[in-house]
């Protein structure tokens, strides 16, 4: 069983019951207490639980707003961050978007360019890439990643998400997290959203984050890329967020500010 498989079975454990023992985690994945052991600091350096005598404790912190409610904030930052990302692209790319209010905008961008291959688990964004009247030819090839569905979400999910997501390398995986800190990197507040955006990290030549000024200096639930992986920041000048930008700045190879 890969490592980053036993880690989503782990995650998805520590959602359900907050605490996972080692003895558990050995008998439910059928692993040795080595492999445990490994896990166990894995799933602590991501930032997601807390090491206990015994096995694991999930962090609490708080959940992320609903969809909705974060497709009505910060509006303007967030179109001009996907214009931004936009620009930064070229024919003949392949392209990793997960699923977020900003990278949904960036494929409205997208869908006006042409010579792309983009990759999402979004439905909303492949929605928005496909957009046209029947029998139209796409300007780009839309691969929408199966994987497991829950109500509400808009996306697709789950071990076999992940597993798909593998068969593909990509140029430029476009993520937008829900925080990004100069020490930890890129975050998310759900397991299953984590280890989709680490996936595309690790199948891409590059990672450009696209995240407003609100997610400057949060470190949320889970961490999936650390600063090391990072290619480019997205972010915008707005907010009181001027040393967590400037922290970033130091720590990143480029930040760009919208």
């Amino acid at each position: 069983m890969l490592q980053e498989t036993r880690l989503h079975r782990i995650r998805a454990l520590l959602t359900r019951l907050n605490q996972v023992s080692t003895e558990r985690i050995i008998r439910e994945l059928g692993v040795s207490r080595e492999t445990a052991r490994r896990d166990i600091i894995e799933l602590e350096a991501q930032g997601l639980a807390r090491r206990v005598h015994g096995g694991l404790v999930a962090i609490e912190t708080a959940a992320e707003p609903p969809l909705t409610q974060r497709r009505s904030t910060q509006t303007r930052e967030k179109h001009a961050i996907a214009r931004a990302a936009a620009q930064l692209l070229q024919p003949g790319q392949t392209l990793f978007l997960d699923a977020g209010t900003t990278t949904t905008l960036l494929a409205e961008e997208l869908h006006a360019l042409s010579g792309l291959t983009i990759v999402t688990n979004s439905l909303q964004a492949a929605l928005a890439l496909s957009a046209g009247e029947e029998d139209q030819p796409l300007n780009n090839q839309i691969i929408l990643l199966g994987g497991m569905m829950t109500a509400g979400a808009h996306q697709t999910r789950g071990e076999i998400t992940v597993g798909e997501i593998i068969r593909y390398r990509a140029d430029v995986a476009l993520l937008s997290p829900v925080g990004i800190e100069a020490n930890r990197g890129a975050s998310s507040f759900h397991p299953h959203e984590a280890a989709i955006a680490r996936a595309m990290v690790q199948q891409s030549a590059a990672c450009y984050l696209l995240a407003d000024h609100t997610k400057l200096g949060v470190v949320s639930r889970t961490v999936y890329a650390p600063p090391q992986t990072i290619t480019m920041l997205i972010t915008d000048s707005g907010g009181d967020n001027g040393a967590a930008l400037e922290a970033l700045q130091q720590t990143l190879p480029e930040v760009m500010v919208v």
